[in-house]
């Protein structure tokens, strides 16, 4: 058993036994390892030139990583909170999404840019954000976002063995979470980067979820379970692309389905996935859609988070009123 913040170490330092294009950078990453602790113990034995620790300049940090996969490197940056990440934006919906397209496929950048993401540990301004559809809505870049150890030990390794740019989004409040992990080898069978996965099958309706809200849902169904609600759970794992074909197959059995994510709801994820939903199983369906949110206002201060934050409550109660119509 080990925690989610120590599987994505196993992965990195595996990226890094397995191919010596693999470079890490960001704030920090060095000689302390990460403010998470995530990079912990890499630089010392991989050397600074592989381990890099950068200035304050997340602009400069996603720019250096340009270059250097044009020229064949596999550069894995950091950004250290969530709120630290727009000074960067330019150079990644810029830059690393329009690349490939730009070159006519001649040049790839496999850049890995790793996101620690959501709230839930009573953080100070900038440092709790849901900025995950912003990079979803980019045509050229694949997102994704891991739930529990296993997929962190894997996911992170097969985003840095792809072609194509990926935005790795971390579950800041699971990173202490703990669960069973193979480290037996470098990349163990696993589900594929892209796909969704059934983490708790059931009949009755379909819950949604990705990252830090995967525990939520399944605390959801377990409480559910009580009053003979068997709810299904789907981490979806990955967020562009959208493994559309698991979702609709759940809620062609189901008949309901609810989308559960810490971002607000306006344009949010869960309206392309309700509307997706709708076009596809209409018929299938005994109640519209509905999605479970962070409010449409700026992250709160820490004191009031948890007033913001989706919580088992609400997810039941959006299931009771999905059994309503």
């Amino acid at each position: 058993m080990i925690t989610l913040g120590k599987a994505l170490n196993h992965g990195l330092r595996r990226a890094l036994e397995d191919d010596p294009k693999v470079v890490i950078m960001g704030e920090d990453v060095g000689k302390l390892g990460g403010v998470f602790r995530i990079t912990d113990g890499l630089q010392k034995d991989f050397g600074e030139n592989r381990v890099i620790d950068t200035p304050l300049a997340e602009a400069g940090i996603i720019g250096t990583a340009v270059g250097l996969a044009i020229r064949g490197y596999r550069p894995v940056c950091e950004i250290q909170f969530d709120g630290f990440v727009f000074p960067a934006y330019n150079q990644i919906v810029a830059q690393v999404a329009k690349m490939h397209y730009r070159s006519q496929g001649k040049v790839r950048l496999p850049i890995v840019i790793r996101i620690p993401f959501g709230g839930g540990i009573g953080a100070v301004e900038h440092h709790s954000e849901s900025p995950e559809a912003y990079f979803a809505h980019t045509p050229g870049l694949k997102v994704v976002s891991c739930s529990n150890p296993a997929d962190a030990y894997s996911m992170i390794q097969q985003a840095i063995a792809s072609d194509d740019p990926v935005i790795f989004f971390e579950p800041k409040r699971r990173y202490w979470e703990k669960g069973e992990v193979d480290l037996s080898s470098a990349l163990p069978a696993a589900t594929p980067l892209h796909s969704a996965r059934i983490v708790r099958p059931g009949t009755a309706a379909t819950l949604l979820a990705y990252g830090p809200m995967v525990r939520v849902a399944l605390d959801a169904a377990s409480a559910a379970a009580e009053d003979g609600r068997e709810l299904e759970v789907i981490d979806l794992r990955s967020l562009s692309p959208i493994d559309y074909p698991v979702i609709f197959e759940s809620v062609r059995r189901t008949g309901r389905a609810v989308v559960v994510h810490e971002a607000p709801g306006n344009v949010g994820l869960g309206a392309e996935i309700a509307a997706r939903i709708t076009e596809e199983c209409f018929y299938s369906l005994e109640a519209p859609v509905l999605r479970v949110t962070g409010y449409d206002i700026p992250y709160p201060p820490a004191r009031v988070e948890e007033e913001y934050l989706p919580d088992l409550d609400r997810v039941l109660d959006a299931v009771d009123r999905s059994f309503g119509w």
